[in-house]
């Protein structure tokens, strides 16, 4: 019960972080990334606190047994750079560069009511469903 409500608040956290910040705002997140255009840098201090959060906090959560909430850490089975987490990578780049949107914001943005977060999210959906289809067959052979 207590985990729920830990994961409840720390979501609402992070999306009130997410709105605050405007990275909800599609318009903001291109205007960031036309660094020989328009360009707004006010999302570097957005960059700038989520690292400095990070190499603050690891160096103290690494060093921890297991984590408060769980039994234990859930790392990545895989450890190796593939080929499907690069083209992963390139894909999640240009949908974020052409859409101005990436999951979290896009889900953290469906309070307003965005058509193109709703739009965004059922094409996220169908691609995740297409990447087990195209799995399902491939792994056959």
């Amino acid at each position: 019960m207590l985990k729920n409500l830990v994961s409840i608040f720390l979501g609402f956290l992070f999306g009130l972080g997410l709105a605050i910040s405007e990275m909800i705002n599609p318009q903001k997140i291109l205007n960031f990334l036309d660094i020989f255009g328009n360009w707004d840098p006010s999302l570097l201090l957005v960059l700038a606190s989520a690292t400095t959060t990070t190499l603050i906090s690891f160096r103290y959560i690494l060093k921890r047994e297991k984590p408060l909430l769980s039994d234990q850490f859930e790392t990545p089975k895989k450890n190796k750079l593939g080929v499907s987490l690069i083209l992963g990578a390139i894909i999640f780049g240009i949908g974020w560069g052409l859409v101005g949107l990436c999951p979290g914001p896009a889900i953290a943005s469906l309070s307003y009511f965005r058509w193109e977060s709703i739009i965004f999210l059922l094409a996220m959906v169908a691609g995740l469903y297409m990447d087990r289809f195209y799995y399902s067959i491939f792994a056959r052979r």
